[in-house]
């Protein structure tokens, strides 16, 4: 999101630090939300000023798809110049986006990339009634670019779905006085507790196989970012394991929700797959719809 000038510093800046373990080098990352400060600035006022567009549609337009390409075109450059071996290229929400990241891993083969893409960006379009409670960056897009995704998903060209947990209170999220206004809405959402529902309730209707959503949502980060003993099924490994009933069909309320961010855009869909328990490290820490015990989240360091 920052300008090209402080955005080259400080991929300059990684590869100096890189330069003092070479034998670790290869290992080192640099993740990236793409978009394009100058063109969200222009867009964004020229959207205002005009005032045809609202809500969802309005703040899409604002910052339009090509901010993320040319985002992804300048971030490929700088790396290839600032020989940065791998780059994530984060919460992709547009064709014109993948399509953009696609070429340039054409372009600059020996730089490994990786594609993500948030289960926000899969289920909900500018059309969406939760409006302004679907605010985030990069926004929700139109249909047919939630189509593209799903399409590229399917066909192994996005490395991973996230849910880019970024929850806040009803009453932050929305200006009470003129809750219709989009740009007073605060950005972000949570989604972490409906990700793996939704995935296997669209992904499936698409083709997904349960192990290529095991592969999106565990086993590929874990792997990308350097976490061992995450992602998989296997002996030595922490016991993380969600059981998931996919024959169990149910409609997203907030009201039953153990969240306390008040609301969710996803009010109101249908999902027919329910996570029923969760295990951390083999304890279990929910079950049939309620957290249990006291958290025993650990900070995870990276082995290098």
């Amino acid at each position: 999101k920052y300008d090209i000038a402080h955005f080259e510093f400080v991929m300059r800046g990684i590869r100096k630090a890189m330069s003092k373990y070479p034998d670790k080098a290869d290992a080192v990352s640099l993740s990236l939300h793409c978009e394009t400060a100058e063109i969200m600035s222009a867009y964004t006022k020229l959207v205002e000023d005009e005032g045809s567009l609202k809500g969802l549609h309005a703040y899409s337009a604002s910052r339009p798809p090509h901010s993320e390409g040319l985002a992804i075109f300048i971030a490929a450059y700088l790396a290839n110049e600032t020989d940065l071996p791998n780059i994530n290229l984060l919460h992709l929400t547009s064709r014109k986006a993948v399509v953009a990241a696609l070429q340039m891993a054409a372009v600059f083969p020996h730089i490994d990339f990786r594609r993500e893409v948030t289960i926000g960006h899969l289920m909900l379009d500018t059309d969406s009634k939760a409006a302004g409670l679907a605010k985030v960056n990069p926004p929700i897009r139109p249909r047919e670019d939630v189509e593209f995704l799903w399409e590229q998903l399917v066909a192994g060209n996005l490395d991973w779905v996230c849910s880019d947990h970024a929850c806040c209170k009803h009453e932050m999220k929305v200006d009470h006085k003129k809750p219709g206004n989009i740009w007073l809405a605060k950005s972000g959402f949570g989604g972490t507790e409906y990700m793996l529902s939704a995935l296997i309730t669209e992904g499936r209707k698409r083709g997904l196989t349960y192990n290529q959503m095991a592969k999106l949502t565990s086993f590929n980060a874990a792997q990308r970012f350097g976490l061992p003993s995450k992602g998989d099924l296997a002996e030595g490994l922490d016991a993380d394991i969600v059981l998931v009933d996919p024959n169990d069909t149910w409609t997203v309320h907030a009201a039953d929700s153990e969240s306390q961010q008040g609301y969710t855009p996803f009010e109101g869909l249908e999902m027919t797959a329910r996570v029923k328990t969760t295990f951390l490290r083999g304890q279990r820490i929910y079950d049939n719809g309620e957290v249990l015990g006291k958290p025993v989240g650990k900070y995870l360091h990276r082995p290098y």
